[in-house]
């Protein structure tokens, strides 16, 4: 591997499934070490999510960012604003507003887009939900205690976001660290401003072991 430069295939990049497994990651700037902005890839079948629906200002994990995205195989249906479009190989599309809402799906069997983006004016800060779909790759694999050591790689800049430490109590519940967990779970609790962690809670496999202890969200009646 050269100081000056890597070249690196996409193929050779670790696959992920995230979302339910049907949206596949591939973490570009985590594996290249981009400091600089954002990188990544997604891949899809057809029918399927290829980019989650979203907007980079009202989510918890997004970076208030400008995106660009390509679609590098197969092709992409985006929806972007509730206009929707047909995006084939080798085309491009850009975002300037940060909040309009835009996601896509696979038109077609081994659809792959990769996304780039950055906030304007700002140094570049990893986003949050980065460290979590990182974490799904030890975590599909049972190695529960390298999930939370993923997570715990956002704190510095990410403390205090709600998905966060949702993840983090996810993942130390799965280990077994069921106090540890709590405590993540109270923290994403009280930094949810748009209380949608009460929701997913109550309905969460992987908290299962702390529904009965105090404090835990009750579903809704």
């Amino acid at each position: 591997m050269s100081a000056s430069h890597r070249v690196v295939r996409l193929d050779e990049i670790e696959e992920i499934p995230v979302n339910g497994g049907e949206l596949r990651w591939r973490p570009l700037r985590r594996t290249l070490g981009i400091r600089a902005f954002g990188m990544n890839a997604y891949a899809a079948a057809a029918g399927a999510e290829v980019i989650e629906e979203h907007d980079e200002v009202s989510s918890s994990g997004s970076g208030g960012h400008e995106e660009v995205y390509l679609v590098v195989a197969g092709a992409a249906r985006f929806t972007v604003g509730g206009q929707s479009f047909d995006v084939p190989a080798g085309a491009l599309v850009f975002l300037p507003d940060p909040a309009v809402r835009r996601g896509a799906v696979a038109a077609q069997d081994g659809t792959i887009v990769v996304a780039v983006g950055g906030e304007p004016g700002k140094a570049y800060e990893i986003s949050p939900w980065e460290y979590y779909f990182a974490a799904e790759g030890p975590a599909g694999r049972g190695d529960y205690g390298s999930a939370v050591d993923i997570v715990r790689e956002a704190l510095p800049e990410h403390d205090g976001n709600p998905r966060i430490h949702y993840s983090l109590a996810c993942f130390l519940a799965r280990d077994g660290r069921l106090d540890e967990a709590m405590a993540q779970l109270e923290r994403a609790l009280a930094s949810d401003e748009r209380e949608q962690i009460a929701t997913w809670a109550a309905g969460d496999a992987d908290l299962a072991p702390l529904r009965d202890r105090p404090g835990f969200p009750k579903p809704a009646t």
